[in-house]
């Protein structure tokens, strides 16, 4: 039946538009994978990570799942897959243990490639065929859900990549300026003194996804009032140079810094520096998507857990700001930040002020609905809204957020302890 509450026009261009997304998105993808073998692709190095042979293969699931059978009534190419690369979604069916998609050995990469390219022809297909308002917005979810399976590829092969003894680099870049000596450029921490964003009235911010805003997920609806008091952030992230001076204070070993639960993790797992920081003979090293190098003290400092920024604030004098008042700073800020270009997959070093988008940014909040929340109808309800219990609120994206997918309204989420994500912290202080 044709949807008669938009007209066809509008709804041609649309699907014009989201085709022409759609080849995009599916082909970054593949670019990241390139010159990945299949042994590279298929290993898992911890429960919360996946092989990436598994992200090729859920990212096509979702299109064939959540698309092409409601809503163009096909069956799935291969029905006894399904089970394997459902994520999380209880209300279609089984699934194969998180922990355990590193023993998927079956089906192979060649056998996922092939799957992929005959759903994305399907897909192509069905968008020749006018469809639906209601299946351009699925198509789009999937689009930014593959986005966001972009990250995690990069940040599942690092950790991957980085309990290998050879620390082989997964992304090589030829003679990258990056494996240069750590400076202490500006001060001994490498870098200047943070500015501060002052925002010195008290009163209320619209916070959240706007109608007319675009593409936003269910958790940044709707835009609601927040009742904030004076407050400043700083103008950029905390560096690895300040950070190192943390550690080197013992800060790891100061309970006075930590949460409970956090000190209790740092005893409990030996941490006694950010993910990836190794202290060699001849100073500190760092292990990065593009190999072990030096490490640059003027680059924002990341692999951090909630933990670790919320101890760090402390120490540092500050705290870590809501995710009220970095998105009410956002909003007068130049957005976005730097993104994802595919030949650089860190942090970029800072010269001054720095904009959202080098490292995701965790924030005082935890994960909860905003006021008036509807999860999505459907099974694409569980993609977000059952996740509001024990989470962290993360903000502004990362160098390894794909090109357009962040915005101000962009509500990331993790545990506490997670640590392999492109995790750093921005301050805050209140106003007197």
């Amino acid at each position: 039946m044709t949807d008669t509450t938009v007209p066809a026009a509008a709804r041609a261009g649309q699907a014009a538009q989201l085709a022409e997304a759609f080849e995009a998105v599916r082909a970054r993808t593949r670019r990241l994978v390139e010159g990945l073998s299949a042994e590279d692709l298929a290993a898992q190095s911890m429960p919360d990570a996946s092989p990436g042979k598994w992200h090729l293969a859920h990212t096509t699931w979702f299109f064939e799942v959540m698309l092409l059978g409601p809503h163009a009534g096909l069956e799935p190419l291969r029905p006894e897959w399904l089970r394997l690369f459902n994520s999380y979604y209880e209300a279609l069916g089984a699934r194969h243990p998180r922990p355990e998609r590193g023993l998927l050995t079956r089906p192979g990469l060649d056998e996922l490639l092939s799957y992929r390219a005959t759903v994305e022809a399907r897909v192509r297909r069905f968008l020749d065929g006018a469809p639906s308002p209601a299946a351009l917005a699925v198509l789009e979810l999937g689009l930014q859900h593959e986005q966001q399976h972009q990250e995690l590829l990069v940040t599942d092969l690092k950790h991957l990549f980085s309990r290998n003894p050879l620390q082989p680099a997964a992304w090589p870049r030829a003679g990258e300026a990056g494996h240069r000596r750590a400076e202490r450029r500006g001060s001994s921490t490498g870098t200047s003194p943070p500015g501060w964003i002052e925002f010195p009235v008290e009163g209320p911010v619209d916070i959240g996804a706007a109608a007319g805003d675009g593409f936003s997920f269910d958790n940044e609806r709707p835009r609601h009032a927040v009742w904030l008091q004076p407050f400043a952030l700083a103008d950029r992230p905390v560096s690895c140079g300040e950070y190192l001076a943390f550690v080197e204070a013992g800060g790891y070993a100061e309970p006075h810094w930590w949460q409970s639960d956090g000190l209790a993790a740092v005893q409990a797992q030996g941490w006694q520096a950010p993910l990836y920081w190794e202290r060699r003979e001849d100073g500190w090293w760092r292990f990065t998507a593009h190999g072990p190098r030096p490490l640059a003290l003027d680059e924002p400092v990341c692999h951090l857990s909630w933990y670790e920024a919320e101890a760090y604030a402390r120490f540092a004098g500050a705290r870590l700001p809501a995710e009220a008042e970095w998105e009410a700073v956002a909003a007068l800020r130049a957005w976005p930040g730097r993104r994802a270009d595919d030949g650089c997959l860190e942090p970029a070093a800072m010269d001054g002020a720095s904009p959202a988008g080098a490292v995701w940014e965790w924030t005082a909040s935890a994960y909860a609905p905003y006021p008036g929340f509807r999860p999505l109808p459907g099974a694409a309800g569980e993609y977000n809204g059952k996740f509001m219990s024990g989470q962290m609120v993360l903000r502004g994206g990362s160098c390894a957020t794909p090109p357009g997918h962040a915005r101000r309204s962009y509500r990331n989420f993790f545990p506490p302890p997670a640590r392999w994500q492109f995790s750093g912290l921005r301050l805050a202080r209140d106003l007197a």
